[in-house]
């Protein structure tokens, strides 16, 4: 009897910890969910660094070229950014004078330069532009017409590409590069031109008083072009006048957030009105004396409704 139990208690086999308990199917749960949410935040911190980055080197790459173009020579030149909290921080460089812009070497002998007179000069010159565009991929993005006064380029965006960042007077890659591959073209040219800048209607955040608005932006945007195309080589001389108009002049009234009422115009003018639009703001010339017949006074009011009375309704 006695070795019987013995050879029992020896034989016993103590387990510490068995069984299922009902905790250890979501005990552990909330740290799988914890790693998905601290791997998706580190990929979200990511994806804002990555864009952040590319930014900096769309940045780093205007100053650059503004640089080695000459654009940001002297002291006090450096680019700043608007104050404006309410709209796009818009870099904003100060542009080369009359005579200081294009590249090259101001001393050199320059190439005898051509003037589009005639209809068919500019339909040759539009078809030059329309050539560049193609072999830039941007063949949809331009429109051409020939006008009395000259060639009306417009450079417009698509729903499938833009020529600026959209709320920004940054242009695309593609756009500078078509810009400055058309700068030498403008270059051997005497004609003076207009530099238009147009958005679409829709609105900054904000009030439109003193704040950035579309205003501000399609003139940005215009003196963007100006420095693109003097980066490749056209003369400062060649740019008439840099305006911004905003979203008051759409091409299509009808859809006023369509993309082709965002573009850059281009009006290469005649000499004719080349000399028409200067003298509209330069100093006036020597006044003409007035016909015999001709009068300058205003009527009195009685005479003023006497000649409205005799106005057809």
């Amino acid at each position: 009897m006695s070795a019987t139990k013995n050879d029992k208690h020896e034989a016993t086999i103590v387990k510490r910890g068995g069984g299922k308990h009902a905790h250890d199917e979501h005990g552990g749960a909330w740290k799988v969910a914890f790693a998905d949410f601290c791997l998706a935040l580190m990929a979200l911190f990511l994806v804002l660094w990555l864009i952040a980055a590319r930014e900096q080197q769309n940045l780093k790459k205007i100053v650059r070229d503004a640089t080695d173009s000459g654009m940001l020579e002297g002291l006090g030149s450096k680019p700043q950014v608007a104050s404006e909290q309410t709209g796009s921080m818009i870099e904003r460089f100060q542009l080369p004078m009359a005579g200081q812009g294009g590249t090259g070497d101001p001393g050199a002998p320059s190439a005898p330069r051509v003037a589009y007179e005639t209809a068919s000069d500019l339909a040759a010159l539009s078809k030059a532009l329309g050539e560049m565009s193609a072999e830039a991929g941007l063949a949809s993005n331009l429109a051409t017409v020939v006008t009395p006064y000259g060639l009306r380029v417009m450079l417009h965006d698509t729903d499938k590409q833009g020529m600026y960042m959209r709320g920004s007077a940054l242009p695309t890659g593609r756009f500078a590069r078509l810009l400055r591959k058309m700068g030498p073209l403008f270059a051997q040219m005497k004609n003076q031109m207009l530099i238009v800048g147009h958005t679409d209607s829709s609105r900054f955040a904000g009030p439109d008083s003193g704040g950035y608005s579309n205003w501000a932006l399609s003139t940005d945007r215009a003196l963007s072009a100006r420095a693109e195309l003097l980066g490749g080589g056209m003369r400062a001389e060649s740019v008439l006048q840099v305006v911004g108009m905003a979203d008051r002049g759409p091409l299509n009234a009808e859809e006023p957030l369509a993309g082709v009422n965002r573009r850059i115009e281009l009006l290469i003018l005649t000499s004719a009105q080349s000399r028409a639009v200067s003298s509209m703001f330069g100093t006036p010339g020597k006044p003409e004396a007035l016909g015999k017949e001709a009068a300058i006074a205003l009527p009195d009011a009685a005479a003023l409704e006497e000649l409205r009375r005799q106005l057809p309704k």
